[in-house]
């Protein structure tokens, strides 16, 4: 089990921080843009075992602490999430599945949406963890890569499988066993975000794109190319363009990519690294193309026949976000019945259908069409098995590698 070591944050993570907080993952303003433009009218889009629902056997990992459960006399669970990741009503002050969940079990839910970013979020609740006590929290929604860390240093709880049954038999394929979880013995995921390569027909006026070396060696292309701030995203699609697993690639594979990259920012062909402020970019055609984020590329397609995206034959990258218990949690049961809640088709479509991300439930098209039929038939919200199949996942770092590749990631990007 990995060591915690309080408050050291290398330059490099300090560097990452500011630019998630600035207009990466932290911003967050493409789930505020969406529900103001749209009303949230279109969507995005799933193990311990049960050998009848072909999932595989959990890793043994170093396991959190339980506390005392009070779930039988305290109907009630705790849950911090991201903001504008869950359904609302046109009043914006019901979340309606929430409230349906709670009709059901009688289980009250006291939703909170205090996360803004997974570091921000991290330094608040690691004084408590650290000190083995109780957060406040009976669920929280974590992007992989923390929800790794706090696995690796034992301070979520093992889930308990008995409770957790549509979640076992429905997460679809590509969701099912992260290298950092194997088995989904101590997380589920909520959404995945899915990155692509969006681009602008108008403004390629006739430039074919259908790669990453496309967008790095084009000339035609040269000052009107965005790649991410996010450093798996765009080393990832680097990685895949170059024929690498990013799931099981090395430091010189990474410093391979770092150098092509590297070399197309000494080109100029690369305009800039962008958060989700790509969308004015590439709506204005000062971008080309671009890496983006699936859940943008509905919105904007929705709003402009002028842009489309494309999934290389070399793959694309999809992280998550994901529920995790974390340890001293009063009441364990109820989350994990209210985590398994949303595995039930229904209220995943309910979710999909509000939240624009990439849902990881299986089986939920049917449902999903009784809301929005175009929805229910878009790859980007509900991936169809040659879409999950192209799916790739950047591997967990150690706290070593990821200080090293943020260092020069950041000195890619000149952050």
């Amino acid at each position: 089990m990995e060591q915690y070591e309080p408050d050291r944050l290398s330059p490099a993570r300090v560097a990452a921080m500011r630019r998630s907080l600035r207009n990466g993952r932290a911003a967050m303003t493409r789930r505020s843009l969406l529900r103001a433009s749209t009303g949230g009218a279109l969507a995005l889009g799933g193990l311990g075992t049960l050998s009848a629902c072909g999932i595989p056997a959990a890793g043994k990992t170093q396991g959190g602490t339980s506390a005392e459960d009070h779930s039988a006399e305290e109907k009630t669970v705790n849950f911090s999430n991201w903001t504008e990741y869950m359904d609302v009503d046109d009043s914006g002050k019901h979340h309606p599945t929430l409230e349906q969940f709670t009709k059901r079990t009688g289980i009250k839910v006291k939703y909170t949406e205090d996360i803004n970013d997974n570091n921000e979020f991290f330094g608040k609740i690691k004084p408590q963890l650290a000190a083995g006590q109780d957060t406040g929290r009976d669920i929280v929604v974590l992007t992989d890569w923390l929800a790794a860390r706090l696995i690796r240093l034992g301070w979520v709880q093992k889930l308990d499988a008995s409770n957790l049954p549509h979640a076992f038999a429905n997460t679809s394929q590509q969701f099912r066993s992260p290298d950092w979880d194997p088995g989904r013995a101590y997380s589920y995921p909520w959404q995945g975000i899915s990155t692509v390569i969006a681009y602008n027909k108008k403004a390629l006026d006739g430039v074919e794109v259908k790669t990453v070396s496309d967008l790095l060696d084009n000339p035609k292309l040269k000052g009107r190319v965005g790649f991410l701030t996010e450093m798996r995203d765009t080393v990832g699609m680097t990685l895949l363009d170059m024929g690498k697993d990013p799931a099981k690639f090395t430091d010189d594979d990474y410093d391979a990519a770092i150098a092509r990259l590297q070399k197309a920012v000494d080109n100029k062909q690369i305009r800039r690294f962008t958060g989700n402020d790509y969308t004015s970019d590439l709506t204005s055609g000062d971008f080309a193309a671009c890496l983006a984020w699936a859940g943008d590329v509905v919105q904007l397609k929705a709003d402009s026949p002028d842009i489309d995206f494309l999934i290389p034959d070399s793959g694309y990258m999809t992280s998550s976000d994901n529920l995790l218990i974390p340890n001293k949690a009063r009441h364990k049961t109820n989350a994990e019945r209210l985590i398994d809640y949303y595995f039930e088709p229904k209220a995943a479509a309910e979710l999909a259908a509000y939240i624009n991300y990439v849902c990881p439930v299986d089986g939920v098209k049917e449902e999903l069409a009784k809301i929005d039929e175009d929805a229910a038939d878009n790859p980007l919200i509900l991936p169809d098995k040659a879409m999950q199949a192209a799916s790739r996942a950047f591997r967990s770092l150690s706290s070593k590698e990821e200080t090293a590749y943020e260092e020069k990631f950041a000195k890619l990007t000149g952050a």
